[in-house]
C-alpha cells in the first residue's frame, strides 16, 4: 500500500526521521558513550513530559528471541483484557509497525502528527548539540521512533508497554523505563563489534537492563553468560527465576507444518518455591523447538506478573499464545510449493532454522534464498546452509547499504564447498527480484524455498511472495472459532 499517497505530510514526517543517524543502516557500528547516549535519551523524554514514567512496562533484551517473546507477551496481555503496546524492531514494510496497540500498527496520519510533535525539540537538540560541539550529535532515529513509541502509548492510553530492546541493552534507548519485570531471553554470538567478543561481555551489555529490585525473567542456559546474569541481578537485589532452573517446557512439533491447522504445542511448568504452575497442550501461534523457549520465558514472565497482583486467567494465556504472530520468524507464506520466511542472521538463529526445518517440513527438495549484513558471521550461517539445501541461491537485499555484495558470498560459498558434494549447488542473483524468479516459477509442489540470513531480505523477499501467491500469510496454528474472533480483533472474545 503506498502510505504516502493516503496521508497528506507522511513523506515529510519519514524525511525527518531518515535525515537522522541511523545504526541500522550504517556500514560501521560503533557501540559507545559517543554513539549511544542514555543521558540524550533522557533529554529527549523530559522534552516531552516524560512520557515513559506514566505506565508500567516489560522490558526484553536477548540475542535472538526477543522478538518473538515480546510479541506472546504483548498478545497474552491483549488477550486479558488490558490495552496493550508493543515497540519492537527492526519493521519489515513501514516504520509504523514498530508501534503497535494490540497487535494494530499505528496508522499513518497518527504517525505523521507525533513526528510533527517531534520536530521542534528535535530542532532545538540539534542546536544545542551543534554549540557543544566535537561529537556530540541530536536524537538518532532509534531515539526518535522510541520516543514516538511511548508518545502514542500515553496518548492512546494504553495498560502497558511490552519494550524491546533493539541492540544490546546497557546503552539501548529503551533503558529508561522502569519496568515491572525484565527479561532476558538468551545470549549467544551477534553483534560482537559492538557487544563483546565473549558471551560474558555480550552477557555484560545484555544484563545492563536489569534495574534494582525489579523480578528478572532469564531464558539464558550457557553457563558462561547465565553466571553473568546471576551475578548482575545479585547486585542489583533482583530476584532472578531462570529456564531449566524455576521453570521448563516441552515442545511437540507438528509432523507437517504445510497441512492446514497443523498446529505447535508446548506443555509448560513453572516450580517455585511454594508455588506451582503446569499449563499442558497449550497451542502457539509461532513455529519451531525455539519458539517454546520462547514461549516458556513469556509464560513466566506472566506468572511474575500474576504474582504482582495483575489479573491473567488461564484462558487468555492459551489464547493469547496461540494468537501470538510475529512475520519472518519461520513463518510459512505458501503450501505447495512451501515458502518459508525466517529472519535468521546468526549461526544460533540459523542452526534454530534447519532444526525447525527438519522437525516440520517433510519435503523432496529445499531451496535457499540468501542474502546478509556485513557484520555477522557469514562464514558461519553458510558453512551450516550449504550442506542442508539443493539449491542455493545468493543475493543482495537492495533497502540497506550494510548488505554483503553477492561476489563475497559467492567466493565464501566456493571456498566452503570446494571439494564437496554441494559444490555446484549454489548461483547468484543480484537482487532479491531476480532471485526470486529463478526459483518460483519452476518449483514443484513438494518443494521447500526458505528466506534466510537477515530480516533485511526476509522483508524483501516476503513481498515478493505474497504478491506471486495472492494469498495473507498463512497461519500455522489450529485455532477455534473464539480464537479466530478474537485474531479478527474482535473485544468480545477477550477475557478480563
Amino acid at each position: 500500500m503506498d502510505h504516502t499517497s493516503e496521508c497528506p505530510g507522511y513523506r515529510e514526517a519519514l524525511a525527518l526521521l531518515s535525515g537522522r543517524i541511523n545504526y541500522e543502516r550504517a556500514a560501521t557500528v560503533g557501540y559507545g558513550d559517543r554513539e549511544f547516549k542514555l543521558d540524550r535519551m533522557h533529554e529527549l523524554l523530559a522534552r516531552l513530559d516524560n512520557p515513559h514514567r506514566r505506565l508500567p512496562a516489560i522490558h526484553i533484551t536477548g540475542t535472538k528471541g526477543k522478538g518473538s517473546t515480546s510479541a506472546m507477551v504483548a498478545s497474552v496481555l491483549t488477550a486479558s483484557g488490558l490495552r496493550t503496546g508493543l515497540f519492537s524492531s527492526p519493521h519489515l514494510d513501514r516504520v509504523e509497525e514498530r508501534i503497535a496497540i494490540d497487535g494494530q500498527a499505528c496508522d499513518s496520519a497518527e504517525f505523521v502528527r507525533l513526528v510533527e510533535r517531534l520536530r521542534p525539540v528535535v530542532a532545538d537538540m540539534d542546536t544545542a548539540a551543534r554549540a557543544v560541539g566535537g561529537h556530540e550529535t541530536g536524537p538518532t532515529y532509534f531515539e526518535l521512533v522510541t520516543a514516538l513509541a511511548w508518545l502514542h502509548f500515553v496518548e492512546q492510553q494504553v495498560d502497558v508497554a511490552v519494550m524491546e530492546v533493539g541492540m544490546g541493552g546497557r546503552l539501548d534507548s529503551t533503558n529508561v523505563c522502569s519496568p515491572a519485570v525484565t527479561v532476558i531471553t538468551s545470549i549467544s554470538f551477534d553483534h560482537t563489534k559492538q557487544l563483546g567478543n565473549t558471551l560474558a561481555e555480550i552477557a555484560g551489555e545484555k544484563a545492563g537492563i536489569i534495574k534494582p529490585g525489579v523480578p528478572v525473567v532469564s531464558g539464558v542456559v550457557d553457563a558462561e553468560p547465565r553466571d553473568v546474569v546471576r551475578r548482575v541481578a545479585c547486585e542489583h537485589g533482583c530476584r532472578l527465576v531462570e529456564l531449566g532452573r524455576d521453570f521448563d517446557v516441552a515442545y511437540h512439533p507438528p509432523a507437517d507444518a504445510r497441512l492446514p491447522h497443523a498446529a505447535p504445542k508446548i506443555d509448560f511448568v513453572s516450580r517455585l518455591p511454594g508455588h506451582t504452575v503446569r499449563n499442558d497442550g497449550l497451542s502457539l501461534g509461532l513455529l519451531g523447538r525455539h519458539q517454546a523457549a520462547n514461549a516458556a520465558v513469556a509464560l513466566q514472565v506472566i506468572e511474575e506478573l500474576r504474582r504482582q497482583q495483575w489479573s491473567i486467567s488461564d484462558e487468555a494465556v492459551r489464547r493469547g499464545l496461540a494468537a501470538a504472530r510475529l512475520p519472518a520468524r519461520v513463518e510459512l507464506v505458501a503450501r505447495s510449493p512451501a515458502v518459508v520466511i525466517d529472519g535468521a542472521h546468526n549461526v544460533a538463529s540459523v542452526e534454530a532454522l534447519l532444526a525447525t526445518l527438519d522437525e516440520s517440513f517433510p519435503v523432496a527438495r529445499r531451496t535457499l534464498l540468501f542474502a546478509t549484513t556485513r557484520d555477522k558471521d557469514v562464514a558461519g550461517m553458510l558453512a551450516r546452509l550449504l550442506p542442508r539445501f539443493d539449491r542455493v541461491v545468493l543475493t543482495r537485499y537492495e533497502n540497506n547499504p550494510r548488505g554483503v555484495p553477492v561476489d563475497e558470498l559467492w567466493a565464501l560459498a566456493q571456498g566452503l564447498a570446494a571439494g564437496e558434494a554441494q559444490a555446484g549447488r549454489a548461483s547468484i542473483e543480484p537482487d532479491p527480484a531476480a532471485a526470486w524468479r529463478a526459483v518460483w516459477p519452476a518449483a514443484s509442489g513438494d518443494e521447500l524455498i526458505c528466506v534466510a540470513g537477515s530480516l533485511f531480505i526476509a522483508a524483501e523477499m516476503r513481498r515478493l511472495a505474497l504478491a506471486s501467491t495472492g494469498v495473507e500469510a498463512l497461519r500455522s496454528t489450529a485455532v477455534s472459532a473464539a480464537e479466530e474472533d478474537f485474531l479478527a480483533g474482535n473485544p468480545a472474545t477477550r477475557s478480563n
